[in-house]
């Protein structure tokens, strides 16, 4: 089964393996992300406004593919300045974007936090904490991985294409553990983002 994600009829995603037209599509681009440490490969990726996953999953049989055209393309990763770069995508072409982040200077980190765990399905959502984007759900759970944030009121929030998006407020005590749980619900075809369309 193959599962598409196009943006305003310019971008597709694909998720499942290349076999059929995907393998021999001459009209679409290619893009193939390199990134070389840990935060890069996790950092999130936004295609014309829209986030698409994570720059480590997009490849292979997950890799990224754009109608011809003009394309705006941000990387973000907490604790680094956002990057954002104009690509041109001409018929069959394989364009290659090197991400390379640089520690944002302004960021502060607390002396004294809370740990929050996320159980969330699919788990390659993007977090955002208080509008910002964070990462994605899979950093966030299982052994030795969890979000430290500032104890206070906080949002979070969690969104993936083709899903309606998950959001709660939480008031987290000083050093206090806490697990969110939740299963992301499908957007039905009245209620997704109509420049959101899937095969």
């Amino acid at each position: 089964m193959k599962t598409t994600v196009m943006l305003a009829l310019f971008l597709v995603l694909a998720l499942t393996p290349e076999t059929g037209a995907h393998a021999d599509n001459k009209v679409m681009g290619r893009i193939e992300f390199i990134a070389q440490t840990k935060s890069e490969r996790s950092a999130g990726v936004w295609v014309d406004g829209q986030y698409v996953g994570f720059v480590g999953e997009l490849k292979g049989k997950n890799r990224l593919m754009l109608l011809p055209g003009d394309h705006q393309i941000t990387i973000r990763q907490s604790g680094y300045a956002e990057s954002t770069q104009q690509v041109t995508i001409q018929p069959g072409e394989l364009h290659e974007i090197k991400v390379e982040l640089e520690k944002d200077p302004h960021v502060q980190y607390p002396a004294v936090t809370s740990e929050v765990k996320l159980k969330v399905q699919p788990d390659r959502a993007a977090v955002f904490l208080d509008g910002q984007f964070v990462g994605y759900v899979h950093e966030f759970g299982g052994l030795g991985r969890a979000m430290l944030v500032a104890p206070g009121k906080h949002q979070i929030k969690i969104a993936l294409v083709g899903y309606r998006d998950f959001t709660t407020d939480v008031n987290l005590q000083p050093n206090q553990p806490f697990t969110l749980k939740t299963t992301l619900v499908p957007a039905s075809a009245d209620q997704a983002d109509p420049a959101v369309k899937r095969d």
